[in-house]
């Protein structure tokens, strides 16, 4: 898992002339793409230069990008790090890219799926398992729902997994 790349920002578009870009992030401030010196975008390798709160994102400069037509070939390419760059987690926090495809056990040990998708709606994250027959169910990751996980399982209280 230390290697397996994260992604914390897609490129949406050109932002003017010179080469800088509008980012989609994944992360609560664009300020935390400070601590990375640079991207793997796509197998090409992108220096951060510059950044700043832009609508709906960022607005991103990279060294390796002169002009808006270069900004624009990038359009939709994915900017990662290895998990390893992350920085360590306190106690009961977690990053997303460590719970998707985890296996989803009940509190009664009944196997009930995998982790496919993790969304917040405004009051908090939202597990997505999706069932060996293909349905799915929804559990908020709250103590009372999800009360244990580690790197091999997440654990749902069997009231919650229907």
């Amino acid at each position: 898992m230390a290697d397996q790349p994260v992604t914390l920002a897609a490129i949406t578009g050109a932002h003017g002339v010179t080469g800088e870009v509008r980012l989609k992030l994944f992360t609560d401030d664009p300020a935390n793409l400070k601590s990375y010196a640079c991207f793997d975008a796509g197998g090409r390798v992108l220096t951060l230069r510059s950044i700043r709160p832009g609508s709906n994102g960022a607005v991103a400069r990279f060294a390796e990008i002169a002009d808006r037509n270069a900004a624009e070939a990038l359009r939709g390419t994915a900017l990662t790090v290895p998990r390893s760059a992350l920085p360590p987690l306190a106690p009961g926090e977690y990053y997303h890219a460590d719970l998707l495809g985890l296996p989803v056990v009940s509190t009664e040990g009944e196997a009930l799926g995998s982790i496919v998708a993790i969304d917040d709606f405004g009051a908090g994250d939202v597990i997505e398992v999706e069932r060996p027959d293909g349905r799915r169910f929804m559990v908020p990751m709250k103590p009372d729902a999800v009360p244990e996980w580690d790197e091999a399982r997440l654990v749902v209280d069997a009231v919650f997994a229907v």
